[in-house]
Parts: C-alpha cells; structure tokens; sequence
C-alpha cells in the first residue's frame, strides 16, 4: 500500500549518511594534514641554494672594526638557513659552505678560504656556525604553533637565542686562544659585535617571516 510519499532511493541514503555524518564531526572538524611536498631533491637544492646564500654573504666587503675580527654578513645567513630549513638542513648547509671554504675556496670572509683560516682568530666563530644553526632551526620550529602574527617573534627568538648561546662563547674563547689575550679581554672585544648581530638576527627573522608565509611547506617538516 503506497503512502503517498516518494520513496528514498539508494542514492538518498548514501547522500542523507553522508549529510549526517558530517553534522555528527560538526564544524570543528579536524581537516587532514596536508600533503607534504619534500623530496630528497628538494632537501639538496634547498640545502645548495642556501650554502650559496651564506657565500654570497660572506664574501661581500667585510666591516673593519679595528681588531682581527671584522663585522660580516655570515651570522645572518647562518641564523636564516636555520630559521628557515630548520636544524638539520640548515646545519648542512652551513657545513657545506665550510667545507667548500676549508677546501680553498675563497668563500670565506673576506673572499678568504682553505685551512688556514682555522689557526686565525675567527676560528671560534666558525666552529660555532654549524651547532648555531642547528640550534636556531630548533628552536624556530615552534613557529609552527605560533601565531602567524606572532611568528616574527618567536624566530626572532630562536636566532639571538642561538647566537648568544653559542656563537658568542665559541667566538669569545677563540679569539682569547689564538691572539694570545685574556677571556676577559677577548669578550671586551666581541662587545662591539653584538649591537650588528642583534640587528642581523632580526632581520633574519623578518626575512624568515615572510618566506614561511609565501612557502608555508618549509615550516610543516622541521628535521
């Protein structure tokens, strides 16, 4: 006996299930992860593309500040590899802009390369490159949780953070080592870099910023 009413089709269920399970989820709904694009290509151009950067930047006319040590553009590059690749693909960059150095290349500061360098008084500094930038990259995946309004801070965070925890000790004892001075007269002379870093670290982050925004990819995997 009809009741006058249409009866639902297969295709009514499917649709009318369909409805109320996305009622059920409510709109609150956690949505999938997105998929991610890395590639172990990708990773190595990235990681080229940025141990070029740090050249780029370290062979630009260097700042005398009338000691043995002059203001460069190397703590910028190495703070925006790691704000930007994260730890462990911005401390392969640094290392392989170090290597490339080390191996004679003059991509060193000041157009400077091969292993001599290493019993100058910049030594500290460079040794302290690769750990700072793994340091920084650390840190600065907390940018994933952040605000985008509050991103700049938080990578502007990571780099002083990481600079002065690491940079600025390595740098001071390897200057005392090689000038033959005291640590005390050595953090005097580091003194005058840290307004120039301060100033780098930030506008690393502001760098950063808004190339996460462009590429939000590089924030989603921070290995």
């Amino acid at each position: 006996m009809s009741s006058g009413f249409p009866h639902p089709t297969p295709a009514d269920d499917a649709g009318g299930a369909g409805t109320d399970r996305l009622a059920a989820l409510g709109a609150d709904a956690v949505l999938p992860a997105p998929v991610s694009r890395r590639s172990p290509a990708g990773d190595i151009a990235l990681v080229g593309v940025l141990a070029a950067f740090i050249a780029a930047c370290a062979v630009l006319p260097p700042i005398p500040t009338g000691t043995a040590v002059p203001i460069t553009l190397q703590t910028f590059a190495i703070t925006l590899a790691g704000l930007l690749l994260g730890a462990r693909r911005g401390a392969l960059a640094v290392a392989l802009y170090l290597a490339v150095g080390l191996a004679g290349v003059p991509v060193l500061a000041g157009g400077t390369g091969g292993i001599g360098v290493l019993a100058g008084p910049t030594v500290g500094y460079l040794a302290a490159f690769v750990p700072a930038t793994a340091l920084t990259g650390w840190f600065a995946g907390l940018a994933r949780k952040a605000r985008p309004a509050r991103r700049f801070l938080v990578l502007a965070a990571a780099g002083v953070a990481a600079t002065w925890l690491v940079v600025r000790p390595l740098g001071i004892a390897g200057l005392a080592w090689r000038t033959g001075m005291s640590v005390q007269a050595a953090f005097v002379v580091d003194l005058r870099f840290w307004p120039g870093d301060l100033i780098k670290c930030l506008l690393a982050a502001a760098v950063a910023a808004a190339a996460l925004r462009a590429f939000p990819d590089l924030l989603r995997d921070r290995r």
